[in-house]
């Protein structure tokens, strides 16, 4: 349901026109019952699988950070001098092996030390099987997001959750819209310059961000493009900016390629809007658009054949 039309309702209703949860739940019934060009959620169980093995991971990921810093914490303590900034399970089980305190604390201390170590051992473990599960279901949908370089399983089992159908997105522009890596304008006079948008889908925009570290790192077209941009003149984080920009664009040229390949509908829907088609997955979440954009001129006809 958009939220602009249940506003609507809202602002033409009696009364305070304050947002309460009464008076939503009756715009949105309203809404629903009056506007036959609403989309059709279907549940894609495929998705939602997806999208809670990639919050799982997270999880996992986040549990493994705190227990790497308890664990550095214990061994800077009973190694002064030799703690490590990243350190691995190896590393951490050589470093206890070498300790061997006589007193009541540093024992207590080791003890806890080894604990946390076992802890961190099972965590990546699950972080594996977890990563493994997730390419091995984004390889089963036929999507080839992973033949960009510095998109992985987790990458591209993020954007393929968040994203849902690719079609109710009419642009790249919408899309980046959504995943905050359009700029907004900030010209003024003379001055034209654009600043960091903030809004849009947060976790993808880390996504993202990811790649593009991913990108600069390696020897690749990403590279290439970042130092050409920082030849322009551009700060570091400017040309990051940019670049995360190009591979936004990337990605969703690859969903609707992967999309045509499947054999989905794309075709622009009613009122002309490109994608908005009457179906739509339930884990689909709303793209994020700006108040300036504009419907396209009129419906389409053209649309991809159905196969199988």
């Amino acid at each position: 349901m958009p939220a602009k039309l249940a506003a609507r309702v809202r602002l033409f209703d009696t009364g305070h026109n304050r947002k309460t949860d009464a008076r939503d739940a009756h715009s949105i019934a309203i809404v629903a019952v009056r506007t036959k060009t609403l989309r059709v959620l279907q549940v894609d169980g495929e998705l939602e699988a997806l999208r809670m093995l990639t919050d799982r991971r997270e999880a996992l990921t986040r549990r493994r950070v705190q227990t790497v810093d308890r664990l550095q914490a214990l061994l800077a303590e009973l190694l002064p001098g030799q703690a490590k900034r990243d350190i691995t399970t190896g590393q951490a089980k050589a470093m206890l092996a070498t300790v061997r305190p006589r007193d009541i604390a540093g024992k207590t201390r080791r003890r806890i030390a080894a604990e946390e170590l076992t802890e961190l051992i099972a965590v990546e473990a699950k972080i594996k099987k977890a990563t493994a599960e997730l390419k091995a279901i984004v390889l089963a949908r036929g999507s080839q997001l992973m033949d960009i370089h510095g998109v992985g399983p987790v990458v591209a089992a993020r954007v393929l959750a968040d994203v849902g159908d690719v079609a109710r997105f009419a642009d790249r522009n919408r899309f980046a819209s959504w995943t905050g890596t359009a700029p907004l304008d900030a010209s003024s006079g003379e001055q034209n310059r654009h600043r960091l948008s903030r809004a849009g889908n947060r976790r993808m925009n880390h996504m993202i961000h990811i790649a593009a570290i991913s990108q600069i790192r390696l020897d690749t077209d990403g590279r290439t493009y970042y130092r050409r941009k920082r030849a322009e003149g551009k700060k570091s984080l400017e040309a990051i900016r940019c670049l995360k920009r190009r591979i936004s664009d990337a990605i969703y040229r690859q969903l609707l390629e992967d999309a045509h390949r499947a054999g989905e509908d794309l075709g622009t829907g009613p009122g002309g809007h490109c994608g908005a088609t009457l179906q739509s997955s339930a884990v689909d979440r709303l793209p994020l658009i700006d108040t300036s954009d504009q419907p396209l001129p009129g419906p389409a006809n053209q649309r991809l054949r159905r196969t199988g």
